[in-house]
């Protein structure tokens, strides 16, 4: 799931420096590496494992369970996030079709 774009976007180095930090936060807290490796998988992104990684350091979670539902949590709000932009384009094209109509024909009375 290693996005790899150039520019000033993201590369697959980024990327994979980020998850190896996720990695040794997860080790350091005295967790088994998979688990970092299935976290960083898991939440797929640089921005979520970042958030996951200042979680990490900040709270310093003392059982599995506790890094586990928090990675459940991140997931579950970029999922919100995405079914609302996805909501409000909906509604920018519903929004449209009232405003302009299908386009199937011309509404203009001459």
């Amino acid at each position: 799931m290693c996005p790899c774009r150039k520019g000033n976007v993201l590369t697959g180095s980024e990327w994979n420096r980020t998850r190896d930090r996720l990695v040794q936060a997860v080790v350091r807290l005295g967790f088994h590496e998979n688990l970092g490796e299935a976290i960083a998988k898991n939440l797929g992104s640089e921005k979520a494992m970042k958030r996951m990684i200042s979680y990490l350091i900040n709270v310093k979670p003392r059982t599995e369970e506790l890094v586990v539902d928090e990675m459940l949590a991140i997931c579950s709000e970029i999922e919100a996030w995405k079914e609302k932009k996805a909501s409000e384009q909906a509604n920018v094209s519903y929004n449209e079709m009232l405003s302009y109509g299908f386009g199937f024909y011309n509404d203009r009375e001459d």
